[in-house]
């Protein structure tokens, strides 16, 4: 059971959520894009949110700015937001600009706003939970999603809310977070995205 709850937190790492958004949304848009934009965007998306940042962690570590993944520190967390909030600015210049694919527009917009808010928080000393963070925020683009497009995908729904809670676990036994981190985390994921809704849906 350790060994399970310490794999969630590695395999549900904020880092890959903003492409399990990005995913979800071309795999159930009725919407026709070309698949050419859509492999444009996937590869585009792929370089920023994932493979940079996880070079990024590596030159950081090199330089002793970080020691672990998880950032387990308020002071690890500050230059690696700032960078993530840099990596979202120029994914919704070049990447997603709002006259193309709206909903994704906001959905980086509510991530950037997510993201300078733990941010903030960082700099204040408070250890809020980016695991909670990127999975709410996740979350709530499905819900506002299967609105929007008048799908029923109740079954993921109910597979995310699963999610949330094992996550909350894992940190938990792990003792990377406290209930009230967690809690803040999760709204700091969820509201951006609830508002945002308004502008888009």
């Amino acid at each position: 059971m350790n060994n399970i709850l310490k794999s969630i937190s590695f395999i549900f790492h904020p880092i890959l959520m903003p492409m399990l958004g990005v995913v979800f949304y071309f795999s159930k848009s009725p919407r026709y894009i070309p698949v050419e934009i859509i492999q444009a965007k996937l590869i585009s998306l792929f370089i920023l949110t994932i493979l940079l940042p996880i070079l990024l962690y590596f030159l950081l570590k090199t330089m002793g700015r970080t020691s672990t993944i998880y950032l387990s520190t308020t002071k690890e967390r500050i230059t690696p937001l700032i960078l993530n909030s840099i990596i979202i600015l120029l994914i919704l210049l070049r990447v997603l600009p709002s006259t193309e694919i709206i909903e994704l527009y906001y959905f980086f917009v509510g991530i950037l706003i997510s993201t300078l808010s733990c941010l903030i928080l960082a700099i204040l000393k408070f250890k809020a939970s980016i695991h909670m963070v990127a999975i709410a925020g996740v979350f709530m683009f499905y819900v506002a999603l299967s609105i929007h497009f008048s799908i029923n995908i109740n079954g993921t729904l109910a597979l995310m809310a699963i999610l949330i809670g094992a996550i909350a676990t894992s940190r938990l036994h792990m003792e990377a977070h406290n209930y009230k981190e967690l809690v803040i985390g999760f709204f700091i994921g969820f509201i951006p995205q609830l508002i945002l809704v308004n502008y888009w849906l």
